[in-house]
């Protein structure tokens, strides 16, 4: 489990590309300070195994089903990951609930300063649409955020100078892909709302929900 705050931006070394095998060779000082193999580290949101560790980095190997759900294939050695140890217990949670687990990419298609802050309009699927709200949790590119405008076919993020810096969002242009997690919570309320759908059981209703302050 993570919150969605990125810890360091780290760099990729190499890529091991054998067609049946992908392993990422990640660069970074501060999330390898205290893990062990086997631990969880988010890379861009992903939810990776590290493989192998060393004083200034790790591995990780990278499923072919990862590569088809996320931008991960597009890496080459050079580009700047995000990087989030998983959430130990009793620690700081800055973010939301984020699980590692993609659900899917999108695209930035604007981008533009407004004061001190920049805001990023991401277009992606109907599909992914569905599981943004005005004012609720995204994870892009691993990065805890809310959403501020929500349109048909993409949602607005504004983002302060600190992510702009503290993240590898702050590199983006119009054009990159970037990975999109909706919130965990939201998928798990509208998956309960359409099995009560299903089996016509009416108790619980979206409006319910609304009025009672869960959405």
């Amino acid at each position: 489990m993570f919150t969605g705050i990125i810890e360091e931006i780290g760099k990729v070394a190499f890529i091991k590309n054998t067609g049946d095998a992908y392993q990422l060779s990640i660069l970074a000082k501060k999330v390898v300070s205290d893990i062990q193999l086997g631990d969880s580290i988010a890379v861009n949101g992903v939810c990776l195994t590290a493989a192998s560790l060393s004083s200034n980095g790790f591995t990780a190997d990278v499923m072919p089903e990862t590569l088809k759900a996320t931008n991960m294939g597009k890496l080459k050695p050079g580009s700047s990951v995000n990087l989030e140890r998983a959430i130990a217990a009793g620690g700081r949670f800055g973010g939301h609930f984020v699980s590692g687990h993609v659900d899917g990419t999108g695209k930035i298609i604007r981008k533009q300063q407004l004061g001190n802050a920049v805001q990023y309009e991401i277009g992606t699927s109907e599909e992914m649409m569905e599981g943004l709200i005005v004012k609720g949790s995204v994870a892009v590119d691993g990065t805890s955020l809310t959403v501020f405008e929500v349109s048909q076919g993409s949602f607005t993020l504004s983002l302060i100078p600190h992510t702009l810096t503290g993240t590898i969002l702050g590199e983006k242009e119009c054009g990159d892909p970037v990975n999109i997690e909706s919130d965990m919570i939201g998928k798990y309320v509208g998956h309960f709302i359409k099995g009560m759908k299903c089996s016509n059981k009416t108790s619980i209703s979206e409006a319910f929900l609304q009025e009672n302050g869960f959405m």
